[in-house]
């Protein structure tokens, strides 16, 4: 008999028996994992996950499959036009050339009120969620980004150099955006 205890959302770890001889065994043990590894980044702590990248929804969003469970992650810190705005085409298929596809892995930062997975994504070694950046395809979510990030840095290259969405004279930004459409 094996023991795994996890963490809850209280701090308080949680005990799972696991049966050997159980036909359910090592179905639960890959959920579990999963489930382990998703509870880890809910009390804060940083989880490296690898998963391979099966679709883009936008440009800051996209779908990853873990042990045979599609999870839908969101990329932390940034936020790119939605896909009705001006370059959320375009944010998207560059989230696509970076990561569609491709093995990621994910710095698991924890969730949002959507039930996404939130992380930093790192495609075939290049940091998408400061990519998108770079590109002027996102903006640096400064709600949700500590203010000595370098991302506000490279924001401000990809502005004075006017790539991406920086082309345009008066950018709207996405949670501008959302909120109007409300």
């Amino acid at each position: 008999m094996t023991c795994l205890n996890l963490p809850r959302r209280g701090g308080h770890p949680s005990t799972f028996i696991l049966h050997p001889f159980s036909a359910r065994t090592s179905a639960s043990v890959g959920a579990l994992l999963v489930s382990a590894v998703l509870a880890l980044s809910a009390n804060s702590v940083r989880a490296d996950v690898r998963a391979q990248v099966v679709s883009v929804h936008d440009g800051d969003t996209l779908t990853v499959l873990i042990e045979h469970r599609q999870v839908r992650v969101r990329l932390t810190e940034i936020d790119a036009p939605e896909l009705g705005q001006p370059f959320g085409t375009r944010a998207r298929q560059s989230l696509s050339e970076l990561c569609f596809g491709k093995t990621a892995t994910l710095d698991v930062r924890g969730h949002d009120r959507y039930r996404r997975t939130l992380a930093q994504v790192t495609c075939s070694g290049t940091d998408a969620n400061t990519e998108q950046v770079r590109r002027g395809l996102a903006w640096t979510y400064a709600r949700y980004t500590k203010s000595d990030s370098p991302l506000f840095a490279i924001q401000q290259t990809a502005r004075i150099e006017h790539r991406g969405l920086w082309s345009d004279p008066a950018p709207t930004a996405p949670w501008k955006w959302r909120r109007r459409d409300r």
